[in-house]
């Protein structure tokens, strides 16, 4: 069976072949956040990039057979943005202000970047309002960098065209270079 290129090769664990090798996954220890307007350094890691489609049950009358899933509305993980501490007092100015009734929403990206810090997907975030900042824990036995925390409420994930484009173009040139 012939489908999008790829062909059915009998074996007993079946194996998927294709003109071209498939496409390697892209790794994630490399990225950058822009946060519309503040200064605030790297980021050590990034959570919450997920959204979710709720799904609403109807039961139909005389249909016992199964129960009609519809979707419902789209919901959001909170952001959580974590950096190592420095002078720069951006994040917790900006929760500071919230939490005292001066909100400032912004938006913003996430960019997955290549070996070269080219951009190759990103994400973008928008209407986010900080909802917890959490500080460095300290330890008198430990050297570790202190850790500072920003969890962001927002109103909606975006993978613009673009990014998925380039995400494409840059699997494809990899593919070349092989």
């Amino acid at each position: 069976m012939t489908s999008m290129g790829l062909e059915w090769l009998g074996a007993p664990a079946g194996i998927w072949a294709s003109a071209a090798p498939p496409l390697s996954p892209f790794l994630t220890f490399n990225f950058a956040v822009e946060l519309e307007g503040l200064l605030v350094g790297g980021f050590t890691e990034v959570t919450g990039l997920e959204s979710e489609v709720g799904v609403e049950e109807y039961r139909e009358g005389g249909v016992n057979g199964y129960v009609h899933k519809l979707p419902g509305p789209a919901s959001h993980a909170n952001l959580v943005l974590r950096h190592g501490l420095t002078s720069l007092s951006t994040l917790w100015n900006w929760f500071y202000a919230t939490s005292h009734g001066a909100i400032q929403r912004r938006n913003g990206t996430i960019m997955l970047l290549d070996a070269r810090q080219i951009p190759v997907m990103w994400w973008n975030f928008r209407n986010a309002l900080p909802v917890r900042w959490t500080g460095p824990a300290f330890n008198a036995s430990s050297d570790e960098v202190g850790i500072e925390s920003l969890e962001l409420a927002h109103e909606g994930l975006e993978a613009p065209l673009a990014s998925q484009a380039v995400a494409l173009m840059a699997g494809v040139s990899r593919l070349a270079w092989r």
